[in-house]
């Protein structure tokens, strides 16, 4: 992929499309729109839907970029988050990815409880960075997300350059949304090289107030009114983050939208799709 990247689809938009239909029939939709590579989050991966990847490997030629994990679950459950956790599935996500001949675990999140000061973050920054050492040893790399609170501002720097500069075995996986959320520009970017392997492409807008807008609901229209948006439909520019990731190592651009606004997540695939190819990132599909 020299000189350009492959842009894919993160698979947590569409969980309640493999609820209903499996996920097989889900990349094979995906197929059909012209994706080639996923990234899978959220989503359980029981021995059956491991299979069903298989197949979409074999079968529609998917590739299967990066499996999702947390260092602890405490939203496991039936209504909850249904993903593997590094503390009681290290095995098990090991053999997954060994089945699927996928290299990528990725941790969605911070552990949530260690989020509340700069030092409790180190602690588990420290925690990543040791699993990190221990997945490589069976040929497995562990990339961390971000969202907005990991560039909270201490010692005069973001918490993420902390992360950075305390780690070497740990990589990173970047959003455009959260980057923008959290103060941040392309040229930061450039401090991840070599460090960084799929970015997310997530799109950022300010929405309208509600008509019927009622004076004790305004506090919660200042948190309401900021959206995610379909790749191209907001304000962020994303070629130059794409440049950006690009020369800093990232290979994988995966279209994500937590909430699409009425839309079915494959309109809001189509949409950013159509917007890339439209930026000139038809041949990276």
């Amino acid at each position: 992929m020299d000189g350009k990247g492959k842009i894919g689809v993160q698979m947590m938009m569409l969980k309640k499309e493999i609820r209903e239909h499996g996920m097989y029939e889900v990349l094979k939709k995906l197929t059909e729109m012209g994706f080639h590579a996923v990234e899978v989050s959220q989503i359980a991966t029981p021995p059956e839907v491991i299979e069903e990847m298989k197949r979409a490997q074999e079968e529609l030629g998917m590739e299967i970029v990066a499996l999702t994990a947390m260092i602890r679950n405490p939203f496991k459950g039936p209504d909850g988050i249904p993903m593997d956790s590094l503390e009681e599935d290290f095995d098990k996500i090991v053999a997954d990815c060994h089945a699927l001949g996928c290299k990528v675990v990725r941790l969605g999140m911070i552990d949530l409880s260690l989020a509340y000061s700069p030092q409790a973050m180190l602690q588990t920054c420290d925690e990543m960075e040791d699993y990190a050492r221990r997945l490589k040893e069976h040929g497995i790399d562990l990339y961390f997300h971000a969202h907005h609170f990991e560039y909270h501002r201490w010692q005069g720097k973001p918490m993420m350059s902390h992360f950075l500069e305390r780690t070497k075995a740990l990589g990173f996986e970047l959003d455009t949304h959260w980057l923008t959320r959290g103060g941040m520009t392309p040229e930061y970017v450039g401090r991840f090289k070599d460090r960084i392997l799929i970015f997310h492409l997530k799109d950022y807008r300010i929405g309208l107030l509600p008509q019927d807008l009622k004076m004790e609901e305004f506090g919660r229209l200042f948190w309401e009114v900021e959206q995610y948006a379909e790749v191209g439909e907001g304000v962020i520019d994303m070629p130059a983050y794409i440049r950006a990731g690009l020369d800093s190592g990232s290979r994988y651009f995966m279209i994500e939208q937590d909430e699409c606004y009425g839309r079915t997540a494959y309109e809001s695939l189509a949409i950013s799709r159509d917007n890339l190819i439209g930026m000139g990132y038809g041949d990276w599909f």
